[in-house]
């Protein structure tokens, strides 16, 4: 131990200390909490260091597996966060970081979710969350009603109903997709005569029983990665989610999506699921819920919607129609900490029919009972917390026309950046925002000129250098600290469909200006310009 430096130590009345008495006012903690409670914002802009720092430089600090023998103080281990950890964490607030999912939080969420945390309830079961699980199922009963639009007989038979469930609560969209999939799965495969269910006699035996060859999910090929996990995890196998294409929309194609379902069925596989993407991870775009609602009707199977993305759109009277036919669906997907300002942690699905849950049913003795309202009994996770207040609260504080105004911005501002990019001869914008997602690139004015004349060989060389002086201006964008945007790869149509890369860019967070924007495209046009490296060969390679 350093010389001087104060000691703490393990004993029961220290402990007694932090578990009872709160730290003063002027400790770094108590300042800390002030700090925060004022101005989240500038509290992370002052303590974030904007500049990268690689990431096996942070491992080093983060090294030690030995849990340590003696104590830290409060105040003492508060400084070692600030310099190690807050320091080194993505600003994901900043109004010039437009290439996250995540975003600036109202300041309520604050001292909420510290109630949340203080409360410590468990939502598996009444006996540890009490009012929580009639919020939690009121919550659901809203985000069901912002879905499907029963009337008001219909919630007050169903919210509470201690045998049926509209919905569940889950720490993001990939546990949303597993839980609908699994109720789809457990509903298709049910207990028939002697079989007692795929859920009691496992997956071979019910293909066995209901004579199918396999079982497959159909989902555009821009839907997210959580199916290929839920088949998984659901005894399927990743292969069993099958990728239909899509047009230069990036939108499911109908046609083809049919085509598939009737090659199956020759094949006698059945047909588990079929899934509309409302919100691409990518591109922000949404498939034609009704069209595809239409052909899951027909071939008999389960229509999910993935609308983790696009979901929140729902809240605004203006772009609602984009979704139209998203009320059709067996079941979506929302997460409520993308679109509707809630801290990670916080995404749902919703079932249409209140009893398809209790295909996923499980109880036991000791804390799921039946005939009881434990919210455990129709979740695949079981302690969690109550996630559901800051939805509650938002849903509350915000309200549905203040969420409109920040969807609408959102939506507003992306098509308002879409026209920077159209105006500037230096840039090329690759998709058209749908929601507040777009993608684009630098293409200088001299290059796409010649790209639109060039075969197709030519173009995919061309293509390759853009790609590396994307990467380049992306990376350097984020290390120099000032913006970010992220970068993602899909493919092109107008290209023949090569993959190439792009910027993408969320515009949801309501700080981000129209000044910021033009800022971000002029210090990538610096970049660009400062890219020795690449820019004088992709100027070479298509001189006249």
């Amino acid at each position: 131990m350093t010389a001087g430096k104060r000691a703490a130590e393990a004993s029961l009345e220290t402990l007694h200390r932090i578990f009872t008495i709160p730290e003063a006012p002027d400790s770094t903690l108590g300042r800390i909490e002030k700090e925060i409670s004022e101005n989240l914002a500038g509290f992370l802009g002052n303590h974030i260091v904007a500049t990268e720092q690689a990431l096996t430089d942070i491992e080093k600090d983060f090294a030690g597996a030995v849990i340590p023998e003696q104590p830290a103080f409060v105040s003492d281990h508060m400084h070692h966060l600030l310099d190690k950890l807050v320091s080194r964490s993505v600003h994901t607030s900043s109004p010039s970081f437009i290439g996250h999912m995540t975003s600036a939080l109202p300041y309520f969420i604050l001292p909420l979710s510290k109630l949340m945390v203080g409360l410590n309830q468990n939502l598996v079961k009444i006996e540890t969350s009490k009012a929580f699980t009639p919020l939690e199922r009121q919550v659901l009963g809203m985000m069901h009603r912002l879905v499907y639009s029963e009337h008001e007989d219909f919630y007050q038979n169903w919210m509470h109903s201690a045998n049926h469930s509209l919905g569940a609560f889950c720490s993001g969209g990939t546990v949303a997709n597993l839980t609908a999939l699994w109720v789809a799965r457990n509903n298709m495969l049910k207990a028939d005569g002697d079989f007692k269910g795929v859920a009691r006699e496992g997956l071979f035996k019910a293909l066995k029983h209901y004579g199918y060859e396999g079982m497959a999910i159909l989902v555009s090929e821009r839907g997210h990665y959580s199916l290929k996990k839920s088949a998984d995890v659901l005894g399927l196998g990743q292969e069993s989610v099958i990728a239909i294409p899509t047009d230069d929309r990036n939108r499911i194609d109908c046609q083809k999506l049919e085509e598939k379902c009737q090659a199956l069925a020759k094949d006698n596989i059945k047909v588990l699921s079929i899934v509309g993407v409302a919100g691409t991870t990518e591109t922000g775009n949404i498939d034609p819920l009704s069209d595809m609602a239409d052909i899951a009707e027909k071939y008999q199977c389960h229509f999910h919607v993935d609308a983790a993305w696009g979901g929140a759109t729902l809240l605004s009277n203006k772009y609602r129609s984009l979704l139209d036919g998203i009320e059709r669906a067996d079941s979506v997907t929302i997460d409520a900490h993308k679109q509707m300002y809630v801290p990670m942690g916080a995404g749902l699905v919703v079932f249409k029919n209140p009893s398809s849950v209790a295909a996923i049913e499980h109880h036991a003795e000791y804390i799921l009972r039946k005939g009881s309202k434990d919210l455990g009994s129709h979740t695949l996770e079981g302690s969690r917390p109550g996630m559901a207040m800051l939805v509650y609260a938002s849903l509350h504080i915000i309200s549905r026309p203040g969420y409109e105004l920040l969807i609408n911005q959102g939506i507003d501002k992306a098509k308002y950046f879409a026209s920077l990019i159209d105006q500037h001869s230096e840039f090329e914008l690759v998709t058209q925002p749908e929601l507040c997602l777009l993608t684009y690139r630098y293409v200088p004015s001299q290059v796409q000129a010649f790209m639109a004349t060039a075969d197709v060989d030519t173009n995919q060389h061309i293509n390759r250098l853009i790609d590396k002086l994307t990467k380049f201006i992306q990376k350097s964008q984020r290390e120099a600290g000032k913006s970010f945007v992220s970068r993602t790869r899909i493919e092109v149509q107008k290209y023949g469909g090569v993959k190439v890369l792009v910027f993408r860019v969320v515009l949801a967070n309501p700080l981000t200006t129209n000044e910021i924007l033009e800022d971000i495209l002029e210090e990538q046009v610096e970049l660009a310009q400062k890219s020795i490296q690449y820019l004088p060969e992709l100027i070479e390679n298509t001189s006249f």
